[in-house]
């Protein structure tokens, strides 16, 4: 028997980080403040740690969708590879050179290109497509504030989140 509607449920588990990271700042408060000066250095650490876990817990429940999408997103060793119901693929992270965010489609996808194969498109709420925030983190000058804004956005049309430093105006050549 469970006490929680669904809708709550799922919140509370979108939100995991922050209230984990809020719970270790009482926590450091209440030492801090508490006992004298026998928990200052533990306090101190225990504040620093739930407000790092805060700050990102934000981010990545921007990021979370409700993860009732078509297909599947799996992030293994660099490797993003998708599983839809009419397409599909795999991209290297290393050999990635551009992360778009297209809102044209509904819902919105991620398009992921590597030279030499066809751009992979992942919808935004595909399921496990919450581990693509930490894939796409590890992408060398990525603006993580920049993505969940035009994640959050109401503009209908393609955005550019990445592109790797040298690829903007590659010359095309006939031979």
């Amino acid at each position: 028997m469970t006490f929680l509607r669904p809708e709550a449920k799922a919140q509370l588990v979108r939100w995991r980080e922050v209230l984990a990271g809020g719970a270790m700042v009482v926590l450091g408060l209440w030492w801090l403040l508490g006992p004298g000066r026998l928990l200052v250095l533990p306090a101190l650490a225990l504040l620093a740690g739930g407000a790092a876990l805060v700050w990102v817990g934000v981010q990545r429940a921007r990021f979370r969708s409700a993860g009732q999408g078509p297909g599947a997103v799996r992030v293994d060793e660099g490797q993003i590879t998708y599983f839809g119901p009419l397409t599909g693929g795999s991209v290297a992270l290393r050999e990635m050179t551009e992360l778009v965010l297209d809102k044209t489609f509904y819902p919105a996808h991620w398009r992921l290109t590597q030279p030499g194969q066809p751009d992979l498109l992942i919808p935004v709420n595909a399921e496990g497509a919450e581990a693509l925030f930490d894939a796409f983190a590890t992408l060398s000058g990525l603006r993580t504030e920049r993505m969940l804004n035009a994640l959050q956005g109401a503009d209908a049309h393609a955005i550019v989140i990445w592109q790797r430093a040298g690829e903007a105006a590659a010359p095309l050549r006939l031979h």
